[in-house]
């Protein structure tokens, strides 16, 4: 194959950026082919050889593409993938993957029953981030040793009135399915299940427009409990300003911080354990060394995943985000939820038709649906 031939359904914000980077040829061996989107006045900003397309089964139903990346809004993200898949399609969906658990299972099963040569990934660019990167290099390789617990802050998302006044779907239960688990956490909760594992227990507290006048989420504490015996608190919030981005991993070995563009590593001299078995010191600690970890080099971000999906079709590349991985981060949105509606702490793995049943009757009472 000598391009990869891309059409891009949903020409919004994340979508538009897409097409932009493949018109300029910033991705090598790649081309924009067609774009779909239900909004007319966005396809006339393209021209032939693009073709454009009202919907996706006719785009699907012509020869003109060979990759599908998704950038509609959340609750239009499964059926596109599942009919491009069925249809022989390559498949880049943004994130999240899907609204819910139930059915981010059904795409992944029809992936799992396409052509084993179709590539399935998601758009999960801050892996493509040095900082966390290297966080990840320090815990496979053993350097913080045994993780003892993980503390998130990212209270920096903060968003005015005007932004959820932006879309008649945004910060609805029928036309986003969500609120800041939807939309500003899913990079976080896949970096945080990419970096530590995935939490097999979740309490979580949401507060519903507590600082917008908004019927979803804008502000969550969470409490996770990892395999291992790792304990970790997640804070998230749009309605705080200003706001803290502050990422503090504990281990036997020693602390990592990440906060401002820094990370600051201290190294315990003797892991923590291993010191407390055997010092006569009542009151003592162990002696540490703290060094600055530069991060100079810029992240690839969207490019980067664009440019991987690419040459995974082409040479077989490995992707740095595969679609079944963006399970583990909805799984745990969908959990903090979960956990908050029936006030109790949810076990990992959970019945995802438990949690769609909870936010179908949400949606039914929607603002949007209402509005419909």
């Amino acid at each position: 194959m000598n391009h990869v031939r891309f059409d891009i359904t949903g020409l919004g914000a994340m979508g538009a950026i897409h097409a932009r980077n493949l018109l300029a040829g910033s991705v090598r061996g790649a081309t924009l082919a067609a774009v779909c989107d239900r909004d007319a006045a966005r396809l006339t900003a393209y021209r032939e050889p693009v073709r454009v397309f009202a919907d996706v089964d006719a785009m699907l139903a012509s020869a003109a593409i060979d990759a599908l990346l998704i950038a509609t809004p959340h609750h239009d993200h499964p059926e596109a993938a599942i009919r491009a898949l069925r249809a022989g399609r390559h498949v880049l969906v943004e994130k999240p993957l899907a609204v819910h658990k139930a059915e981010a299972e059904r795409m992944l099963a029809a992936g799992a029953a396409a052509d084993p040569r179709l590539k399935f990934g998601v758009v999960f660019n801050q892996r493509t981030r040095p900082a966390y990167r290297q966080i990840r290099h320090l815990i496979q390789s053993g350097e913080l040793g045994a993780l003892r617990r993980v503390q998130w802050t990212l209270t920096d998302w903060f968003r005015p009135d005007a932004y959820y006044a932006s879309s008649p779907w945004r910060a609805t239960w029928a036309g986003e399915g969500g609120g800041v688990l939807a939309n500003q956490a899913p990079h976080q909760l896949d970096v945080f299940c990419w970096l530590f594992g995935v939490p097999q227990r979740v309490r979580a507290f949401c507060n519903f427009g507590r600082y917008h006048a908004i019927e979803v989420e804008d502000d969550v504490t969470a409490y996770f409990e990892l395999p291992d015996g790792a304990t970790a608190t997640f804070i998230i919030s749009t309605g705080e300003a200003p706001g803290t981005s502050r990422l503090e991993v504990a281990g036997d070995r020693g602390r990592l911080v990440f906060e401002n563009g820094q990370q600051r590593h201290t190294r315990n001299a003797v892991p923590a354990s291993e010191f407390s078995r055997t010092t006569s010191e009542p009151f003592g600690v162990p002696p540490t060394q703290e060094t600055t970890i530069p991060l100079d080099a810029p992240a690839g971000e969207h490019l980067e995943i664009l440019q991987n999906f690419t040459d995974a079709i082409r040479d077989g590349a490995p992707l740095i985000a595969p679609a079944a991985e963006g399970l583990h981060s909805l799984e745990l949105a969908n959990a903090m939820l979960l956990s908050t509606w029936l006030d109790r702490t949810i076990d990992l793995p959970f019945d995802g038709g438990v949690f769609q049943a909870e936010l179908e009757k949400r949606i039914a009472a929607s603002a949007r649906a209402t509005a419909a």
